[in-house]
């Protein structure tokens, strides 16, 4: 089977869940119905991005031991559940639980599939595999822009759901259906980019993987901050009306995706720790400079697009770093843990902008993204593997 139809299907996958980053195009719809308020209906997208994340962790765990390709079809029935599920919500609870919990672990269970596999079949490549592995992800929201905008204005914000449901639901098991493990031998017999394989226990006793952690945090609540409240940044700072400022979930998602791939390759070529202190770097400078509140439209663009190119290469930097520093034995599981710190950033954004405005919600981005740089800068591969077990050697 060519590896590239691996790739195939899980683009096709990602652009399914990614549409999840376009959730701030049923704010206003939501409100207008229902009369809820905005900020606890963007509660909604913070738990389907916190279930997401926490189910990576046993879908990692379960794709490890019987592959890919039946947990991202169950996966894909699930995300399709949750939204015909909340075409039927009439109360936030029930959209929190079927789009937030039920979608959410449709995502989760899908999400880690084409990733892993992707990264087992391309060893030589892992930055720029990761980065194609996840684009499709980023463009989800601009592909489904245009089809969600339709779809609420053709059948209402509920139906809406349902019919995204149905397209979701069909897309993603179809292609759940290309993806596959390699044959152990394909990573075994290669010396590119080799490090000792440590499972989630062991990877959980190092200090490097909480300074990582914590290092893909600051980034996500950086990024999602952005993402999550783009239509309504654009609306109160640079008073935009709804639909120019929806615009941005467009270049967001163009950007995103673009940063994946661009940002991946840059990895494999300039190393992983130099690029990720560059684009933490970019983003501080946004995050600043978006803090003084003086945007115009046209700034506007430009520094949600840098912000979404930023947090594509967060999305593609970690899954390659999580395979350099613990191996890919058990990548699955040991990026569904790493995955946590993107869960809980998406809560993050909420909460501050509930205490703090948007002004200063960027300043305090912006320091956190300075910070990283310098843990970025200090950290260092584990040594070794704490067991006596035989241990496949990497050669970096």
């Amino acid at each position: 089977m060519s590896r590239w139809l691996v790739v195939l299907g899980a683009v096709l996958i990602q652009i399914n869940l990614g549409a999840v980053y376009a959730w701030s195009l049923f704010n206003q719809p939501l409100m207008d119905k229902f009369g809820w308020d905005r900020e606890d209906i963007v509660v909604t997208f913070s738990i389907t991005i916190a279930v997401f994340a926490f189910t990576t962790i046993f879908a990692g765990r379960l794709q490890d031991k019987i592959g890919p390709r039946w947990v991202a079809t169950i996966g894909g029935l699930f995300l399709g559940l949750g939204l015909i599920l909340s075409s039927q919500a009439t109360s936030l609870g029930q959209l929190y639980f079927f789009y937030g919990v039920v979608g959410g672990i449709g995502i989760g269970m899908t999400y880690v599939c084409p990733l892993s596999a992707c990264v087992k079949w391309f060893p030589d490549k892992r930055g720029f595999i990761s980065g194609v592995a996840v684009a499709g992800f980023g463009l989800g929201g601009l592909i489904y822009k245009p089809i969600i905008g339709v779809f609420i204005e053709q059948f209402g914000v509920s139906q809406a759901f349902f019919y995204l449901g149905i397209v979701y639901m069909m897309l993603v098991v179809a292609g759940a259906q290309l993806l596959k493990n390699p044959p152990e031998t394909n990573e075994e017999n290669t010396s590119i980019a080799q490090s000792e394989q440590f499972s989630p226990l062991q990877m959980l006793k190092t200090h490097q993987f909480y300074v990582l952690w914590t290092v893909f945090l600051f980034g996500s609540i950086s990024g999602l901050l952005v993402i999550s409240f783009a239509v309504d940044i654009g609306v109160e700072l640079v008073q935009l009306d709804a639909a120019k400022a929806a615009n941005a979930v467009m270049v967001i998602a163009l950007f995103n995706a673009g940063g994946r791939i661009v940002l991946g390759n840059l990895s494999d070529k300039l190393g992983r720790k130099n690029t990720l202190m560059m684009i933490y770097a970019l983003t501080a400078v946004i995050m600043f400079y978006m803090s003084t509140g003086m945007m115009n439209y046209p700034m506007f663009l430009i520094a949600v697009s840098l912000i979404g190119f930023c947090f594509g290469g967060y999305l593609a930097l970690f899954p390659s770093v999580t395979a350099d520093y613990y191996g890919t034995k058990n990548i699955g599981t040991n990026y569904g843990f790493m995955y946590q710190a993107y869960g809980i950033s998406a809560f993050a954004g909420p909460f501050v902008i509930k205490v703090v405005s948007f002004t200063q919600a960027f300043l305090i981005s912006g320091v956190i993204c300075v910070v990283a740089i310098l843990l970025v800068k200090f950290v260092q591969a584990p040594k070794g593997v704490p067991t006596q077990q035989p241990i496949e050697k990497e050669a970096y």
